[in-house]
């Protein structure tokens, strides 16, 4: 049996999810990154994105949508993020509703670059959420 570790997802108002893990996916800054038990310390950013994993004696990967935030790897995992969404959870068309906000204020954009870089966010953000609703860009077609 592979070796696991614990995985604990935190947001700013609750533990979202804690459990044993035997794999983590993320979307760093850098790109998508996996980390299995044993593996180097680290600390990255992460971007908003989905990650999966899979729980300790499973064949299947859960996934989730989150905000961006960081990862701290040593001998267990620990996420923090803005905020993290089941699939089950997420509302699409509201996801939809803030991305066409958030399309249409880039039409006509302020000089503000933080501004503009906070729709863009918002954008991503909400792509995310509606892929995860869909399962996910891993889910077997």
């Amino acid at each position: 049996m592979p070796k696991s570790m614990q995985l604990e997802v935190i947001t700013p108002s609750k533990l979202f999810y804690k459990g044993e893990v035997e794999l983590v996916i993320v979307r760093t800054l850098t790109g998508d990154e996996g980390f299995m038990a044993g593996h180097t310390w680290a600390v990255k950013l992460l971007d908003a994105g989905e990650l999966w994993f899979q729980e300790a004696g499973s064949k299947d990967f859960r996934v989730t949508a989150i905000a961006g935030g960081y990862i701290d790897v040593k001998d267990n995992i620990i996420i923090f993020t803005d905020a993290a969404e089941w699939p089950e959870d997420i509302d699409v068309e509201r996801a939809q509703r803030e991305k066409e906000k958030a399309e249409n204020w880039l039409k006509n954009p302020s000089d503000d670059d933080s501004e503009i870089a906070r729709a863009k966010i918002a954008i991503l953000k909400s792509l995310t959420r509606m892929r995860v609703k869909e399962g996910g860009h891993r889910r077997k077609r």
